[in-house]
C-alpha cells in the first residue's frame, strides 16, 4: 500500500510537479488554498491551525511536504507582518500538526537563509539572512528541526523548469516569454547562484522521502555556479533567441530587498544520501529548456 502524502503548495510551479512526479510512488493529496476536498486534494489555509487540522484530518499523511510561502523577497520586505504569518507561523502550525500525527515533515527552504559574503554554505553553518524572506525561512527551519526530530529540510536556489498550474510561478518560463516578445531582460551580473532544474530535485525529493534515516538540512543545486545574467543567456541560447536581448545589470536597484552575492549551495551532504547525480549548471539548462512540461 503506498504512503499517503500531502504536498502542501501543491498548485505552484515546484509544487505541481512534485505532485506529478510522486504519484508514481506516493498516494498523493494535493493541498492548496483553493483546493476542492476531495480524494486526490484538499483545501489548507496554513495560516490558520484548524485549517491545518482539517487538511490533516481529509489527508491522513504520513509524509508531508511543506512548499507554500510567500517568496517574493520585496513584497516580505513591505510586509513583514504577513510574510512572518506565512512563511514562520504557518510552516509552524504544520509543523505542529505532523508532530501530533506522527507525519514526516520535508520542508522546502532558500539560499535566502546566507547573505552571499562567503560563496560556499554547507548545511551547518550559521543562518546570515539579508533579507526579511531569509529571516522568515531561517526562523522556520530552526522552529520545524526543533519540534521534530525526524523533519528533512530542503534548501534550494533557483529552481527551472516548466510549470504544469497556470497559479505556477517558473522563472524560465517568465524569461522565454520576454524573449519571445524580444523584451531586454536587465538580470544580475553580481549574483551567483547553482540552480537545479525541477525534474533532478523532484527526484532527490522522492529519494528523500525513501530514506527513513535522511533527516536535517540538504542543500539541492548544480555542482558549479553561474551569475543570473550568465545563466539568462544560456537559456536564451539553448531556446534559441538572441542573447544580446539579456542586458547587464552591474548595481543592485534602489529600494528593492538587498539580495546575496554568492549563495552557492555546496551539495556533498545529498551526494551521500542520494543516488542521483548531482548536475552542472550546463545540465541543469538543458533539462530544465529541452523538458516539455
Amino acid at each position: 500500500m503506498r504512503q499517503p502524502l500531502l504536498i502542501i503548495g501543491a498548485t505552484g510551479f515546484v509544487g505541481s510537479r512534485w505532485a506529478h512526479h510522486a504519484k508514481e510512488r506516493f498516494e498523493v493529496i494535493k493541498g492548496a488554498r483553493s483546493a476542492p476536498d476531495r480524494d486526490d486534494s484538499v483545501s489548507i489555509d496554513i495560516t490558520d491551525p484548524a485549517s491545518v487540522a482539517h487538511a490533516f484530518d481529509r489527508a491522513r499523511p504520513d509524509l508531508v511536504t511543506h512548499l507554500a510561502a510567500l517568496s517574493d523577497i520585496d513584497r516580505c520586505e513591505r510586509e513583514p507582518e504577513l510574510a512572518d504569518r506565512i512563511n514562520y507561523h504557518g510552516a509552524i502550525h504544520v509543523a505542529d500538526e505532523c508532530a501530533r500525527r506522527g507525519a514526516r515533515m520535508f520542508y522546502t527552504s532558500t539560499d535566502a537563509v546566507f547573505d552571499g559574503s562567503r560563496g560556499m554554505y554547507h548545511e551547518d553553518d550559521e543562518p546570515t539572512p539579508p533579507n526579511w524572506y531569509g529571516h522568515t525561512k531561517a526562523r522556520a527551519e530552526r522552529a520545524i528541526l526543533e519540534r521534530l526530530s525526524s523533519a528533512v529540510v530542503i534548501r534550494l536556489s533557483l529552481v527551472l523548469g516548466r510549470g504544469l498550474e497556470a497559479a505556477g510561478n517558473s522563472y524560465l518560463e517568465k524569461v522565454a516569454g520576454n524573449l519571445a516578445a524580444k523584451n531586454p531582460i536587465v538580470t544580475p551580473t553580481y549574483e551567483v547562484r547553482n540552480p537545479i532544474d525541477v525534474g533532478t530535485a523532484c527526484r532527490f525529493f522522492e529519494e528523500l522521502a525513501l530514506r527513513p534515516d535522511a533527516s536535517g538540512i540538504f542543500h539541492i543545486g548544480a555542482s558549479d555556479k553561474m551569475s543570473r545574467y550568465e545563466l539568462a543567456r544560456a537559456i536564451a541560447t539553448r531556446l534559441g533567441y538572441d542573447p544580446g536581448l539579456i542586458v547587464e545589470q552591474t548595481a543592485p536597484v534602489a529600494g528593492r530587498a538587498p539580495r546575496g552575492r554568492d549563495d552557492f549551495l555546496v551539495t556533498e551532504r545529498i551526494r551521500q544520501f542520494c543516488a542521483t547525480k548531482v548536475p552542472t549548471c550546463r545540465e541543469v539548462i538543458e533539462r530544465a529548456c529541452d523538458a516539455t512540461a
